[in-house]
């Protein structure tokens, strides 16, 4: 595999994607203490010529905590007991931040509610308030 095929028009090439197996963290006995199964993936979005700038900007606007400030993906995989298995499973989820911010997000259309919508609301607030005022305690003073 020389490319990781993102979206219709965006392949990377696995030459921009670093990544190297370290221990896991967490309970496994001897297997965590031996083998380094989990996977540490880096990929420089800003520095990439295969990503296009408009999903450069989309990326640096989103408040995801695997992106760091000079633009670079950083994504841990320890789930599976197989390094193999934390590779794809790491790749899966770098091709999934990019194909999200790929996608063309649908400008929201402002309605505002209908008057039977607010007579409702208002009903409804008004029955509620008059089912707590039963449910209180009176004293007898």
């Amino acid at each position: 595999m020389d490319t990781l095929d993102v979206a219709d028009n965006m392949r990377i090439p696995m030459s921009e994607i670093r990544m190297t197996a370290v221990r896991s963290q967490g309970a496994g006995g001897q297997n965590v203490n031996k083998v380094a199964t989990a996977i540490h993936l880096r990929f420089d979005v800003q520095n990439s010529p295969a990503v296009p700038d408009r999903i450069k900007l989309r990326l640096r606007q989103l408040s995801d905590h695997r992106i760091t400030e000079d633009g670079v993906i950083v994504i841990k995989s320890q789930a599976h007991r197989s390094q193999d298995r934390n590779r794809q499973a790491a790749l899966s989820r770098l091709t999934e931040l990019l194909g999200s911010a790929s996608r063309e997000q649908k400008r929201r259309i402002k309605t505002k509610p209908s008057r039977q919508a607010k007579l409702k609301r208002l009903d409804d607030k008004s029955r509620r308030g008059t089912l707590k005022k039963t449910r209180r305690n009176f004293s007898d003073d």
